[in-house]
């Protein structure tokens, strides 16, 4: 799996079905639909989106959507296709010559109580078809939010997500990274003990690694750390950098690790909040950053313009996303291209 700052041939994304995302008010609903079509409409200014798009819900996505982005209609239950959606891999003989998609088993995130995952759980062999790349199936039930890879070899995760006794009951960290290694090319784990606090409550996943941390680059991570002592992630932060500065990636490297402030509104009406600006998605051009209002903003965009040179930061506003259970990283799923010139040097395409 090439890292995602690799070039992408698209950007693939699912259209709000319906459920706790749109919410029963008008306002809710505009909200959603304002947020999901925001990130959709920017980034098809650098790269083609093409979106999924339930049959109910098609007339109302071509009159919020550019008409650049490609609509493709398909049965859905959620939207968030960073984790019904396939991960794409390169040729499996190094080369890269052509474009795979990975269908991990979904299960709505642990079985949850509030998901439905009987169409999103078909979703990623659907774009296969539609991509016209040939499908590669895991029994793993695992979604692209529970890790990130450098494209060298190194993927972090945290353990509650694979080994989550309702996604993968009987399973190791050695089945994991055998797993992992077959489908990704992943040579070394780093293991983190869990998430953000508040992804374990409602609408959580258990703790997906892209709220928490990011590889920008080979050898680099980009870590959440909440200053506030008060707040419960303060310690998951502090012990996710330490461990982090004592791990080393697949080609033997010690890490460099550049924490990114959390929002200063650490809290929201239903208590500690994850905002976090790890979030963000990389892509052709451009990096589509989570914006809050909050005056950790544009410090936060410092940072990531430091970390990913060349690239336009473009902030996006990120609460309703963040309310309803997730963040850009987690709308969007990039497609890389199969070219054999798309090499990284220091996350910059060459």
């Amino acid at each position: 799996m090439p890292i995602e700052g690799a070039k992408h041939d698209c950007t693939w994304m699912a259209f709000p079905a319906g459920g706790y995302v749109l919410g029963e008010s008008q306002d809710s609903q505009y909200e959603a639909l304002r947020a999901w079509s925001a990130v959709a409409n920017a980034i098809a200014c650098f790269e083609p989106v093409r979106m999924l798009v339930d049959s109910a819900m098609m007339a109302i996505a071509r009159q919020w959507l550019s008409p650049a982005i490609q609509l493709y209609e398909t049965p859905l239950d959620d939207c968030w296709l960073r984790d019904s959606g396939p991960t794409f891999v390169h040729s499996v003989d190094g080369i890269a010559s052509g474009v795979a998609a990975v269908d991990w088993t979904f299960n709505g995130w642990g079985a949850q109580s509030w998901a439905r995952w009987s169409k999103d759980s078909k979703v990623a062999e659907h774009v296969g078809r539609i991509s016209q790349t040939p499908v590669i199936h895991s029994r793993l039930v695992l979604e692209g939010g529970g890790f990130h890879v450098d494209g060298q070899g190194t993927a972090i995760l945290t353990e509650t997500v694979p080994l989550d006794p309702h996604r993968n009951p009987a399973a190791t960290k050695a089945d994991i990274e055998q797993e992992l290694y077959q489908v990704l090319g992943v040579e070394k784990v780093v293991w983190l003990p869990r998430g953000l606090t508040r992804d374990y409550e409602t609408f959580g996943t258990r703790g997906h690694v892209d709220i928490l941390a990011t590889m920008p680059a080979p050898g680099v991570v980009l870590v959440h750390e909440q200053r506030d002592r008060n707040h419960p992630d303060y310690q998951v932060s502090q012990r996710t950098i330490s461990l982090l500065e004592q791990a080393r990636d697949a080609r033997g490297r010690q890490l460099t690790v550049i924490p990114v402030p959390a929002p200063t509104a650490g809290y929201d009406a239903a208590g500690p909040n994850d905002y976090s600006y790890i979030n963000h998605y990389v892509l052709n051009g451009a990096v589509m950053a989570c914006a809050f209002d909050d005056p950790m903003d544009e410090n936060a965009w410092d940072v990531l313009s430091q970390a990913y040179p060349g690239r336009k930061v473009v902030p996006l506003h990120a609460k309703p996303l963040f309310q309803r259970g997730g963040g850009i990283h987690c709308i969007t799923q990039q497609q890389p291209s199969a070219c054999a010139d798309a090499v990284m040097s220091n996350g910059v395409l060459k």
